[in-house]
């Protein structure tokens, strides 16, 4: 039996890494659902643009630092 892989016949081929990452991505999407398919260019509503704004608001009042090991931590933004 000749075990030349370029002699093989294609399905004794081991599956590529792109159908191995479909497989196992189509089982997780039983459990996750589909993906979002929405268009991402609709207009923001009022509402949405109130909330992005007291995020932004919020996320200013801290500031990251980051220690020698590499990890970091927040804290609250000084005023200078």
């Amino acid at each position: 039996m000749d075990m030349n892989p370029v002699n093989r016949n294609d399905d004794q081929a081991k599956p590529g890494m792109v159908e191995r990452f479909m497989k196992v991505t189509g089982k997780a999407r039983v459990f996750f659902g589909p993906a979002q398919s929405s268009a991402l260019d609709h207009p923001m509503t009022a509402e949405n643009e109130a909330l992005l704004k007291q995020q932004h608001s919020e996320a200013g009042q801290w500031e990251t630092v980051t220690r020698a090991d590499g990890s970091t931590y927040i804290v609250p933004r000084r005023i200078r």
